[in-house]
C-alpha cells in the first residue's frame, strides 16, 4: 500500500477495496461493478493476503452458483425445477399486464417473463417497476398444474449498502488534500491517477456531475471504447441507461397515472444518443420543459429531480468539424434535438480527449467501494452549493441567462464532488470556474454555428479572477478554428433587401468575398404568398420559428410540385387523427398541381391498436384519391427516423417535424383552425435541395 492507500483505509475502514481484485473478476462477465464490489466487500474485507485469496475464491464460487449467463437460462430453470428453490444474482424487472390485471416479474438472465411475485416487493421498491434493480433473489418452482406460471419469487434483497452516514463521509474527506481526494476518486473508478494529467482527471470526475447535481443536463460525445456509458450503466444503482424515449416511459404514463423514469432515478442516461428513438413528437416538447425547470405538465403538474445524461459516438475528425462551415459537433444527435434542446445542456464533455480503455491505465491500489460512493453521491444530490457559488463567482459580460445557470450548476457539482466538506482555495475555485465555462462554451459555439443570426454570438465566456482580471476561457479544439469562432452567416432566401446583422458583413463561402447578411422577410406578419406556387423553385434552407404563421403546405411545397407525378413521404409519425388529417391537407396541395399520379407513404406504428385505426383511415384516403386517378399506397417500418418528402422531379424536402409542424388549435372557432397559413407553427428546420441525378426516383 502507498500513502494514499493507508490514508483511505484509516479514514474509511471497510469502505474501500483493492481495485485489482475487481479487475481479476470483472473480465468475462457482464455483472455491474457495484454488484461485484458488493461481493468483494462481503468476502474480501481484509488486508491479509491469504484471506483475500480465500475471499476471491468465495466470490468466484458465489458467481458460479448464483449468477446465470444469458445462454444458461434453460439450465437455470431446470435447476429450480429439480431443487425446488435456488438463489440467483440477477436484475429483476416487474411489469403490470393490464389484460391479466396482475404483475409479473422477469429475471434478466433467467429467461422467464412470467414469474409470480408477492406485492410487498414491488410495493416497497418502485424501481422494480421502472427499469429494474440488481438483487439477490430466491426463485421457487410452482408445482400446481392449474396455475399459469412455473416460477415464483420467495425472497428478494436489493444489492445496495444497508447503511450510510453522510456525516462520516464528510468527516473522512477533511483528512485529505484536494489532490489526494481527486486521486482517490480516480482510483475508485479503477484507474491510476499517476498516469494522468490534471485535465484528464477532471474529465473523468465530470462524468459524475449528473450524480451529485439534481436536474443536471450533461452531454459527452466521443470515439468508441472510452467508457462513456460505464458510469451510468455500472457505477450506481441510482442510475438507469435507456435507448429509446417516449412520454409514458420517461415522464408520465396517463393510463397508469404514474410518473416515468425521471421520478424514480437520480440519473436517466441515453446510451448511443444518436440512435435514440423519439417515439412521439410530444416527448421533445416535454423534454424541453423538464430540462429547463425539472417540471412538466401532462394533465397534472409533475416535479422530478432526475438528471439527464446523453452519451454517444462521434465518427468525424474533430479538427475537420471545428473547421467546417457546414457542420458542428452536435452532428450525431437526433434531428428532433432542436436548438431549444441543445441550449439546455449545461456542459459538453470532450469525449475525444478521453483515452481508449486499456489495462495500462488500470490501478492496483485501493478505491472506494462503488456502492458506498454511489450512496455518497445520492446524498450529495440533495445538498446545495449554489449559494456559495453565487457569493464567490463573478463572470464577464458575455455570460447570458442560461450560460450563468449552466456554469454555476457545474461549479456547484464540482464542489460537491471534490469538496463535500470544507471549501476550496481561491485558486482551486478558479480552476473549477474555468472548467465549467469551457464546457458551456463548447455548447454555445455549436449553437452559434447552427443559428443563421447572432442569437448565440456571445461565445466569448469569461470570469473575473481574484485580482480583478477578466479571463476568457477557450475550448482547445476550436480556439484556432475561424469556422467556429467566426462562423459564416448563410444567406437566407428573402426579398433581396440587405439587412446588416450584428456582425455587419459576413464571408461568402463560394467567393471568399464579404457581403451584407440577408435575412428572411417576416412571414409571420405579412404571410407572403409569393413562395406558394408562383415563386421560383430554388434550393432553400430556413427555420420556422415557434409561433410563426404563413407556412401552409402550399407555402412550403407549392413551388416544387409543378409537373410532379410521383411523391414519396417518409415520416415515422403519421398515425394519430390529427397527423392523418395533415396528410390529407398535403394531398390536397399536391392535387392542385394537376399532375400527381402516385403517392407512397412510409411510416411507423407502436402497436396493433394504432395499426387498426390507421389502416381504416388510410383506406378511406386511398378511395378518395382514387377518384382523382391517384394511387395511394403505404407501408410500415420499425427502424425509420428521418422525415422527408421526395418528388420525382428531383426535389427533396426535409422538415425536422415532418408534416406535423402545426400547433393544435385551442378551439375550432379561432383564426387558423381551417386556414393553415394562419395557423401558428412549432419550431422546425426546413431543408430543400435537389437529389443527385442517379437518385431522383422517389421509390
Amino acid at each position: 500500500m502507498d500513502a494514499l492507500d493507508t490514508k483511505l483505509n484509516e479514514a474509511f475502514s471497510g469502505k474501500v477495496v483493492r481495485k485489482d481484485l475487481l479487475h481479476r473478476i470483472k473480465k468475462g462477465t457482464n455483472i455491474p461493478t457495484f454488484v461485484l464490489e458488493f461481493l468483494l466487500a462481503k468476502f474480501c474485507a481484509s488486508d491479509d493476503a491469504a484471506e483475500v485469496e480465500n475471499g476471491i475464491a468465495a466470490v468466484l464460487e458465489t458467481l458460479q452458483k448464483n449468477y446465470v449467463r444469458p445462454d444458461e437460462a434453460n439450465k437455470a430453470q431446470s435447476l429450480v425445477q429439480r431443487n425446488g428453490t435456488h438463489k440467483f444474482i440477477d436484475k429483476v424487472h416487474v411489469v403490470y399486464k393490464e389484460k391479466e390485471k396482475r404483475h409479473w416479474a422477469e429475471l434478466e438472465n433467467f429467461g422467464s417473463r412470467r414469474i409470480a411475485i408477492p406485492e410487498k416487493f414491488y410495493r416497497d421498491n418502485d424501481r422494480l417497476l421502472e427499469g429494474g434493480i440488481w438483487a439477490e433473489v430466491t426463485v421457487a418452482h410452482n408445482d400446481v398444474e392449474d396455475d399459469d406460471y412455473a416460477f415464483a419469487i420467495e425472497s428478494l434483497k436489493p444489492i445496495q449498502l444497508s447503511k450510510f452516514r453522510f456525516e462520516d463521509f464528510c468527516e473522512g474527506r477533511l483528512k485529505f488534500t484536494r489532490d489526494e481526494w481527486l486521486h482517490a476518486l480516480i482510483r475508485s473508478i479503477g484507474l491510476e491517477p499517476s498516469k494522468m494529467e490534471f485535465r484528464l482527471m477532471m474529465h473523468f470526475v465530470a462524468r459524475f456531475l449528473p450524480f451529485v447535481e439534481a436536474n443536471y443536463n450533461f452531454i459527452e460525445l466521443g470515439p468508441r471504447g472510452t467508457g462513456k456509458s460505464y458510469a451510468f450503466s455500472e457505477f450506481s444503482p441510482y442510475s438507469t441507461l435507456v435507448s429509446q424515449a417516449s412520454t409514458p416511459t420517461l415522464f408520465y404514463n396517463t393510463a397508469r397515472r404514474a410518473v416515468g423514469l425521471v421520478g424514480f432515478w437520480d440519473i436517466v442516461a441515453f446510451d448511443e444518443v444518436g440512435r435514440v428513438r423519439i417515439k412521439d413528437p410530444e416527448t421533445i416538447d416535454i423534454l424541453k420543459s423538464y430540462m429547463a425547470s425539472g417540471r412538466f405538465s401532462r394533465g397534472v403538474e409533475i416535479v422530478a429531480n432526475a438528471s439527464l445524461a446523453f452519451v454517444g459516438n462521434i465518427d468525424n475528425a474533430i479538427d475537420q468539424v471545428v473547421n467546417s462551415t457546414q457542420h458542428d459537433l452536435f452532428i450525431p444527435l437526433p434531428k428532433e434535438f432542436d436548438l431549444a434542446v441543445l441550449d439546455r445542456f449545461f456542459t459538453f464533455l470532450p469525449g475525444w480527449e478521453m483515452p481508449k480503455n486499456s489495462s495500462l491505465l488500470l490501478t492496483d491500489k485501493y478505491g472506494f467501494i462503488t456502492d458506498y460512493l454511489s450512496e455518497a453521491f445520492h446524498a450529495l444530490s440533495k445538498q446545495s452549493r449554489y449559494d456559495y457559488v453565487n457569493r464567490h463567482c463573478r463572470f464577464g459580460s458575455s455570460i447570458e441567462g442560461r450560460d450563468e445557470i449552466a456554469v454555476k450548476r457545474t461549479v456547484s457539482g464540482l464542489l460537491k464532488l471534490l469538496h463535500p466538506a470544507g471549501e476550496p482555495t481561491p485558486a482551486e475555485l478558479e480552476q473549477y470556474v474555468a472548467y465549467a465555462l469551457e464546457g458551456r462554451r463548447r455548447v454555445k459555439e455549436q449553437l452559434n454555428k447552427r443559428k443563421h443570426d447572432d442569437e448565440y454570438a456571445r461565445i466569448h465566456l469569461s470570469y473575473i479572477a481574484q485580482n480583478g482580471t477578466e479571463i476568457e476561457v477557450w475550448c482547445p479544439e476550436s480556439k484556432d478554428a475561424p469556422a467556429t469562432q467566426n462562423p459564416v452567416r448563410r444567406r437566407l432566401p428573402g426579398d433581396g433587401q440587405a439587412v446588416p446583422g450584428k456582425g455587419g458583413m459576413t464571408p461568402d463561402p463560394a467567393s471568399g468575398k464579404r457581403e451584407e447578411e440577408k435575412v428572411r422577410p417576416a412571414r409571420p406578419n405579412s404571410m407572403v404568398r409569393a413562395a406558394n406556387g408562383d415563386g421560383e423553385a430554388v434550393e432553400d434552407h430556413y427555420t420556422i420559428r415557434y409561433g410563426d404563421t404563413g407556412y401552409s403546405y402550399e407555402a412550403v411545397f407549392g413551388r416544387y410540385l409543378a409537373g410532379v407525378k410521383e411523391i414519396r413521404i417518409e415520416d415515422p409519425y403519421i398515425r394519430a387523427h390529427h397527423q392523418i388529417q395533415n396528410l390529407v391537407r398535403f394531398c390536397e396541395t399536391a392535387l392542385r398541381a394537376g399532375s400527381l399520379e402516385k403517392l407512397h407513404l412510409v411510416t411507423g406504428l407502436d402497436g396493433d391498436e394504432d395499426r387498426k385505426e390507421a389502416e381504416e383511415r388510410f383506406g378511406m384516403l386511398r378511395d378518395s384519391l382514387a377518384a382523382y386517378r391517384v394511387a395511394f399506397t403505404w407501408e410500415y417500418r420499425e427502424t425509420m427516423h428521418d422525415r422527408e418528402v421526395r418528388l420525382d422531379n428531383g426535389w427533396i424536402i426535409k422538415i425536422g417535424r415532418g408534416l406535423d409542424y402545426f400547433m393544435k388549435p385551442e378551439n375550432w372557432f379561432m383564426i387558423g383552425a381551417t386556414d393553415m397559413d394562419c395557423r401558428p407553427c412549432l419550431e422546425t428546420k426546413v431543408d430543400i435541395y435537389r437529389a443527385p441525378d442517379d437518385a431522383k426516383k422517389p421509390g
